[in-house]
């Protein structure tokens, strides 16, 4: 696989536009999404699945350093982050897959350990996942954990520095990632679920930073059907969300020796940033008043990220960041 250094005109850009400047050596680039299934398959094999559980956490990001395939994949680090207290990354957008938030919580391509020593991410994902044979044994290998209330609350309590990634729009937001767009699902009440209100509650919880993170780019690296509110194919995937917990968007990319049509993502930049830390006061039992007031700091600090960096990152957008739920 090819790499790509950040170059001193991108650094500039970025540190005019916000201080700061992309973080880490390498950036995934021009790899194919083939060989990275069958390195996926070989590691998943080799280390057998009864070893799966037992993966030290290093050393399974670190093996899958440049393996995940976007066309560039970078990290963009805006403030410190001290590795004495824990921490729950928010994701935005969710996209079709969350290619950037598995380069940069699952491998070391966007050179995470670098930017935040000390700091130990754990991407979730559905329960369900760790039910599909093989599959299962792939995720395992990569280091990635369930978003179960216990799983957050297992890794959150294991010491300072540990952290837990949540791509928090889930499948509902996976249905509006179209190209040049932004819209996010961050305002429902459901305080008992990992989404929206719920994610802010386990932070509380844990006396756990808030930290958002926005991914320029990533709904750009798929095609996906028209499906807006009110067609057909649009209530046919809530239909099926509703039964099964998560959805089938109708998306392309590239494909092996072609550019039109596949399964492959478009060699389109994904820049993850990681905004300011939201420092939250440790309560058991907050109520909906506190998680409310932890949510407002929180959607200011994701939109000010937008707002610094969306004439950088995102000139091709075909409208403004828009919180549709």
């Amino acid at each position: 696989m090819d790499v790509c250094s950040c170059t001193d005109t991108e650094e500039t850009e970025a540190a005019d536009a916000g201080g700061s400047a992309l973080v880490g050596d390498d950036c995934a680039h021009d790899g194919f999404v083939s060989l990275f299934v069958l390195d996926t398959m070989a590691l998943a094999l080799s280390c057998g699945v009864s070893d799966m559980d037992s993966l030290d956490r290093q050393e399974s990001r670190t093996r899958w350093k440049n393996e995940l395939v976007v066309s560039e994949a970078c990290l963009l680090e805006t403030a410190e982050l001290p590795p004495d207290r824990p921490y729950v990354f928010g994701y935005h957008p969710h996209g079709i897959i969350g290619m950037g938030a598995l380069a940069t919580f699952a491998t070391e391509a966007t050179g995470f350990s670098a930017a935040f020593p000390g700091i130990k991410p754990h991407l979730l994902t559905l329960a369900s996942n760790f039910h599909m044979p093989f599959y299962r044994d792939i995720i395992l290998a990569m280091g990635i954990c369930s978003v179960s209330k216990r799983s957050c609350s297992n890794i959150l309590k294991s010491g300072p520095g540990s952290a837990i990634t949540i791509v928090v729009g889930g499948a509902a937001e996976s249905l509006s990632a179209h190209p040049g767009t932004a819209d996010l699902t961050l305002r429902k009440r459901h305080v008992d679920s990992l989404i929206s209100l719920g994610f802010i509650k386990v932070a509380i919880q844990h006396g756990a930073d808030l930290v958002p993170v926005f991914s320029f780019g990533e709904n750009d690296i798929y095609e996906q059907m028209p499906n807006q509110p009110g067609t057909t194919i649009y209530s046919l995937q809530k239909k099926f969300q509703s039964m099964f917990g998560f959805t089938l968007p109708l998306f392309h990319g590239r494909g092996l020796l072609n550019y039109n049509i596949g399964l492959m993502p478009y060699r389109r930049q994904i820049v993850a940033v990681v905004g300011n830390p939201i420092h939250v006061e440790q309560c058991d039992k907050p109520d909906i008043e506190e998680v409310m007031r932890v949510q407002k700091m929180y959607i200011e600090e994701l939109t000010s990220i937008w707002h610094a960096y969306k004439d950088q990152f995102a000139k091709a957008r075909t409208r403004e960041l828009s919180i549709i739920e």
